[in-house]
């Protein structure tokens, strides 16, 4: 009789405790649940970038706050899409005479600001091949026509694009 009593308070004891290790791993995968889920919210912000507008009339940099390609909700496009973008490059291209003749040819890399009224500023260099390739890189983005600006919740903001200009003989 004694030992049965014993058995059953054990089997209790191990209930008990089971229950109460059930119930703490439930609050720690609610609360690492609730972690996670914020953290996703804080990477879900778009993500801003600093680009070089040139210098004001105290001779500071003058920097313009730009939103980022890939965290934008509607990312900036050519008017036509991709390919006509790269129709336009093709068609717009001069191949510099001097570069040709030497077998210079590379990929000139490429960062312009797509503002939120779709008009195109501050272009840079960011990986040259050879100063008139990189010059007929930025003739090219410099003449280009508006494009469809990039949206965040519904309203235009200026982004920050990187294409490639390539140039092969």
């Amino acid at each position: 009789m004694f030992l049965h009593v014993i058995w059953k308070s054990y089997i209790f004891a191990v209930k008990l405790t089971s229950n109460i290790v059930n119930m703490a791993n439930t609050y720690i995968r609610i609360i690492s649940l609730l972690i996670l889920s914020f953290g996703f919210c804080s990477l879900a912000q778009a993500q801003t970038c600093k680009v070089n507008c040139g210098v004001n009339h105290e001779g500071c940099l003058k920097y313009k706050e730009v939103y980022e390609y890939d965290y934008v909700t509607e990312k900036p496009s050519f008017p036509g899409g991709e390919t006509k973008f790269v129709r336009y490059i093709n068609k717009t291209r001069e191949y510099p005479k001097e570069a040709y003749k030497k077998g210079i040819e590379g990929r000139v890399i490429c960062s312009f600001v797509v503002n939120s009224d779709g008009s195109i500023s501050n272009i840079q260099i960011l990986r040259g091949v050879e100063k008139s390739l990189n010059n007929e890189a930025i003739r090219i983005i410099s003449k280009m026509p508006d494009w469809v600006p990039g949206k965040i919740d519904g309203h235009n903001v200026p982004v920050r694009v990187i294409h490639p200009i390539v140039f092969r003989k």
